[in-house]
């Protein structure tokens, strides 16, 4: 543990509270971060970072260099939030209608933007550089590949990121070598038939129909064409088509996802989808058009650097705290930074004292306890990053 770094965690723990509860209560939607992103850069500014502003549309990057020879770290926190309506209860619940962090990109954004804070009055000792990226558009799964685009990657050695999970108790740290979270792509088909009267089905080709048929014959991707042994999952969660009782739909469109770990069967598995649809929709008279919305690559974490930061972890909470988490089915985009360069993408435990909540839920909520908690995790990780 770097001297006195519990300390200086412990003295923010009022910022760090304050920074999580505003942008709790101020959520934007992906690529519509600007406010988050004025307050960041404005706070980045005052700690005496070098700050780009308008990067991959919102985002911002903050860039602390240190005062010694080093590595070059780049820690990411996601800014966008959902379209849900918030039911917390929370005193600082949304003020923005229709808008939630209910994921808790809120508690990334205060944790690494108090961490620059802490770093940066630690610059005289500071071994090499970070580079903070503050990513929008997580939850579309298309920020973090611009960001890329954008250069954000360029010169630096490692990365690291982390993702608060209420579904693990507060106290708890998860880091794991290899396949962590999965792949996630978002789809939609387009069902098209020829819509006519309900009295004269024989004269129409019914899209609800063969939309039906679709969502049953898609079932098997998984169930018949996937080994068990290998974890995949297909959600249609979305289907909407026809106007009236009386009036033969002519269009369906379906929205879905698609999640595996594998990048040959993920490849497959998208292709197939579209196959199939195509092909069941032709048999009966009508079409399927496919369309990849968005996705991110499962999230691999370089086994060198999960090791240094469960080091850093078991250092701040215990080496009973510090659990080989099973690999998740969700999806997360911090994956193309681990695909260009070695690094760890590990959990926070947030669950609240009364229980779990779910994550992408109105009534989510996690334990504030885990804030200073992560703080000092990511800060100790950092200092091994650019000295190791």
């Amino acid at each position: 543990m770097p001297p006195g770094l519990r300390e200086a965690v412990a003295a923010r723990e009022r910022d760090l509270l304050g920074r999580r509860r505003h942008f709790h209560a101020e959520p934007e939607l992906a690529f519509q971060e600007v406010d988050t992103a004025r307050v960041i850069a404005d706070h980045l500014r005052d700690f005496g970072l070098e700050v780009t502003t308008g990067v991959a549309r919102t985002g911002v990057v903050g860039t602390l260099s240190g005062e010694r020879p080093g590595k070059s770290v780049l820690v990411r926190a996601d800014m966008d939030g959902l379209p849900i309506e918030e039911r917390s209860g929370l005193a600082y619940s949304s003020i923005r209608p229709g808008v939630m962090q209910a994921c808790g990109h809120d508690v990334h954004l205060a944790i690494a933007l108090t961490l620059a804070h802490l770093l940066a009055e630690r610059r005289q000792d500071l071994a090499g550089r970070v580079r903070f990226a503050f990513q929008p558009a997580e939850e579309v799964a298309g920020g973090a590949s611009a960001m890329i685009e954008a250069g954000v990657l360029e010169g630096i050695d490692r990365v690291l990121g982390l993702h608060v999970w209420a579904g693990l108790k507060t106290g708890q740290v998860a880091v794991r070598p290899g396949p962590m979270w999965a792949s996630a792509d978002l789809f939609s088909l387009t069902i098209t038939g020829k819509g006519g009267h309900g009295a004269m089905p024989h004269l129409t080709v019914d899209a609800v129909v063969i939309a039906a048929q679709v969502i049953t014959a898609l079932q098997t991707l998984v169930s018949r064409e996937t080994a068990p042994t290998e974890p995949a999952v297909l959600t249609l969660g979305s289907v909407h088509g026809g106007s009236a009782p009386n009036v033969v739909a002519g269009e369906v469109a379906i929205q879905g996802t698609l999640r595996a770990f594998s990048a040959g069967l993920r490849e497959r598995l998208l292709r197939r989808t579209a196959e199939l649809a195509q092909g069941v929709a032709s048999a009966m008279g009508g079409g399927a058009v496919f369309s990849h919305l968005a996705g991110a690559p499962a999230v691999v974490n370089d086994a060198g650097m999960a090791d240094l930061v469960a080091a850093a972890a078991r250092d701040v909470v215990g080496a009973g705290n510090v659990t080989p988490f099973e690999p998740l089915m969700a999806g997360e985009d911090f994956a193309y930074f681990l695909e260009q360069r070695p690094g760890c993408f590990f959990l926070l435990g947030g669950a609240p004292e009364d229980g779990p909540r779910v994550h992408h839920t109105a009534d989510f909520a996690v334990d504030e306890r885990c804030l200073a908690i992560g703080l000092e995790v990511m800060a100790a990780a950092v200092l091994r990053m650019l000295e190791a």
